[in-house]
């Protein structure tokens, strides 16, 4: 198991430097993240030993069950997946950044708590950029709007946005939700909202991570292609965020 993590972990930055190499881009400009949805904390402590630090986790069952065995390592912990405002409170106990904004109500409720709690947290906004029922996110055309309305939390400290692009067996059909994420960004800088000049772009996966480079993602969330495949259940596809 060890070896074959590893030899995953090799493959895959060896992908994120080829993509870097083939557009044109500096390597050191793309981080990877694992995406480690119902990966065990044994495994995630081999890649963190082979040099990893950022993780992101789906649920916040599993951020729970998994903190005892990874809270003393060297680890930044992201949440990346759909966050429900009941969970908010318990969410911020183990991560440093919640990449699946796309609603008001989550903005106010994570206010109010990291206000309680006086601290801040870095968010990423979660576009749907390819217009599918089946995923969460803001449409394209609320993302700007919704950034003014929520600059006035000063808790919620912007960084970037955030996509899952179209999945398709043909590689060009996934390209355009990729590049519409670096369009919007492009966009939100014409609009000159006060301090966002530097916002990164969270986008790319075991299928997609290529595309996402190309398309200028600066994070890419890999999990399969790690950790091999995980059976998942019967658990909705828009649940299942970063393979």
């Amino acid at each position: 198991m060890k070896e074959d993590i590893i030899f995953n972990l090799k493959q895959v930055h060896h992908r994120i430097e080829k993509a870097c190499q083939d557009s044109g881009r500096d390597v050191s400009d793309v981080q990877l993240l694992l995406a480690t949805k119902t990966v065990p904390a044994d495994k995630i402590q081999i890649a963190v030993e082979a040099g990893e630090n950022l993780i992101g986790e789906n649920k916040m069952q599993e951020l729970r069950d998994k903190d005892a065995e990874l809270k003393n390592l060297n680890i930044n912990r992201h949440f990346i997946g759909h966050l429900q405002t009941n969970k908010v409170k318990d969410v911020l106990k183990y991560v440093s950044c919640i990449q699946s904004l796309d609603r008001l109500s989550l903005a106010e409720e994570l206010h109010k708590q990291l206000q309680k709690e006086g601290r801040n947290i870095d968010v990423f906004v979660q576009v749907n950029t390819s217009f599918e029922e089946s995923k969460f996110g803001l449409p394209p055309a609320d993302v700007i709007p919704f950034i003014k309305e929520i600059k006035k939390y000063d808790t919620l400290k912007i960084k970037g946005l955030m996509t899952i692009g179209l999945l398709d067996v043909e590689k060009e059909k996934m390209r355009p939700s990729l590049r519409l994420l670096r369009e919007i960004r492009d966009k939100i800088y014409e609009a000159k909202i006060e301090n966002l000049t530097d916002l990164k772009l969270s986008m790319g996966m075991s299928q997609d991570l290529e595309l996402a480079v190309a398309e200028g993602s600066n994070l890419v969330r890999v999990g399969t292609s790690i950790f091999g495949n995980r059976f998942l259940g019967k658990e909705i596809w828009n649940e299942n965020i970063a393979e």
